[in-house]
């Protein structure tokens, strides 16, 4: 694991140990419980939802509601009904609590039914553990049903979108007098970016850490951490090839403290890029090509979308893509499966002219 990773996954159990703290302490046991079978990352996601679901407790539940968090013990979740929980669900659509960011600020919250659906799995494992531990006596959360998710049509970018893209990072067009101004300096990098999420449709967090020994041109591949923490090797095309190759030219002359030595790319300050800086960065150059809200993870759809139409092998797309169940991508690509079927019936001639 590279020092990046190894940096992100410290600040990130630095952050789990702050949410923590707002936490009933015995959840201290559960977190500990689940560090071998799931990542920094998932335990931080879990300890957030906790959180909202212990507040909602707090100022709703009959019997907990105005109970310091710091004081519950874990047989208070056996005072936990399953109705408790559909509440809580309800709750969720719309409540008023302090800002993620800014804690002295109240912040209005959403959350549609994948945001339930999430926050109900991340109660679900809490019970789970401790009913499994024999800590308490029931399980409700198992009885609740899981929000319906109304699947929205996948955005992506159609065959000329792409081109236009990569036109408008090369030429700058459609850009502000101010970010022209810029552009001369950032063109090779944000072309070979955006080159390397349409030609791999990697996330834009395994992106963001890629460093310049990753990359394996011989045999066209670079070298990635996934989601679940394994390394893998992503191949690319000879354009998405002749883009880095052009971009490490420019790149090996530039000069960067220790950490970010072997960073592929560079922030304009010197420093590993940023997710939230490759997301402004796609939004800018989609901005002047499309109407539709175009964004890394869009990128990721459309070469899913392109694969998928071209080899119609859904157990590729989800191996290349690094979904953990195939029934992910097939959810995601039902639509084009669907289109197959219909233009199946042609194909099939009872009777011969």
């Amino acid at each position: 694991m590279s020092v990046y990773h190894e940096e992100l996954k410290i600040k990130e159990t630095e952050l789990l140990r702050e949410v923590q703290a707002d936490l009933p302490p015995f959840l201290r046991e559960f977190f500990r419980g689940i560090a071998q079978t799931t990542s920094t990352k998932t335990r931080l996601a879990y300890a957030y939802d906790l959180r909202v679901f212990f507040r909602y407790l707090y100022e709703e539940h009959d019997k907990l509601g105005g109970m310091e968090t710091r004081h519950l013990e874990v047989d208070a979740l056996d005072q936990i009904t399953s109705e408790d929980i559909e509440c809580y669900l309800e709750y969720l659509s719309y409540y008023i609590a302090p800002d993620q960011n800014q804690p002295e600020q109240q912040t209005a919250h959403h959350n549609d039914e994948k945001g339930k659906a999430r926050k109900l799995a991340s109660v679900r494992s809490m019970y789970k553990y401790f009913y499994k531990k024999g800590k308490i006596k029931a399980n409700p959360a198992t009885i609740v049903d899981t929000p319906k998710i109304h699947e929205k049509k996948i955005t992506r970018l159609d065959v000329n979108e792409m081109a236009n893209l990569l036109d408008a990072v090369e030429s700058g067009n459609n850009l502000t007098d101010r970010q022209k101004a810029r552009h001369e300096k950032t063109k090779k990098r944000d072309l070979a970016l955006i080159t390397l999420l349409l030609g791999t449709g990697m996330r834009v967090s395994e992106c963001v850490g890629i460093n310049r020994k990753d990359l394996d041109f011989q045999n066209y591949a670079v070298k990635v951490l996934r989601k679940g923490g394994n390394e893998v090797m992503l191949y690319f095309g000879e354009e998405v090839a002749e883009a880095l190759s052009d971009y490490l030219e420019e790149r090996n002359q530039v000069v960067t403290k220790d950490e970010n030595d072997d960073a592929l790319f560079l922030s304009s300050q010197g420093k590993r890029i940023s997710v939230r800086a490759v997301q402004n960065l796609v939004k800018k150059y989609a901005h002047g090509v499309t109407a539709k809200n175009i964004t890394p993870h869009k990128l990721r759809s459309t070469y899913g979308t392109n694969l998928y139409q071209e080899t119609g092998d859904i157990y590729l797309v989800a191996d290349t893509l690094g979904h953990a169940d195939v029934n992910t991508t097939r959810k995601h690509y039902a639509e084009i499966e669907e289109n197959r079927r219909k233009r199946a019936a042609s194909y099939i001639k009872l009777r011969k002219d």
